[in-house]
């Protein structure tokens, strides 16, 4: 299986509504790369004050929605299926840039692939895309923490 619906998503992620930013994973392959959708609803609550007369997706939810999606690679790659408690945190985002704004109705393609593993933290590549254009860009990294 290279696909998760949301059921499957919320297995691997403790965030949920309106923090939950996959609604799935169309591809992936273990210890390599991810590719997930979020599809972006103006229900959201971000856009009641995200400017409320041109509502935008803040960058830092593309990053978080990106974040999360190396959470589910790294389970993957790692353990498989996280046990209770376990997590993977974001730990670092570097060389962000944002090239085009984000606005309900559209869809987000976030990719991540691994650049490297060492002593627990995992650097990632990640891109979000609208209609193949790039919208976002970062290098991610993440460690697995067991919450208390």
């Amino acid at each position: 299986m290279t696909q998760m619906n949301i059921n499957e998503v919320k297995n691997f992620l403790p965030h949920r509504y309106p923090f939950l930013l996959i609604d799935k994973v169309i591809d992936f392959e273990i210890g390599k790369r991810l590719t997930a959708i979020k599809n972006v609803s103006f229900n959201e609550p971000q856009f009641t004050g995200h400017f409320p007369n041109q509502p935008i997706m803040p960058g830092v939810l593309i990053i978080e929605a990106l974040a999360q999606a190396t959470g589910i690679l790294a389970f993957k790659s790692e353990v498989g299926e996280p046990q209770e408690g376990q997590i993977y945190m974001l730990v670092g985002v570097d060389n962000a840039r944002f090239k085009r704004i984000v606005e309900p109705g559209d869809q987000l393609k976030l990719e991540v692939e691994v650049m490297t593993v060492k002593r627990g933290i995992w650097k990632f590549k990640g891109t979000a895309y609208v209609e193949d254009k790039v919208v976002t860009s970062a290098e991610l990294m993440c460690t697995q923490k067991a919450s208390e």
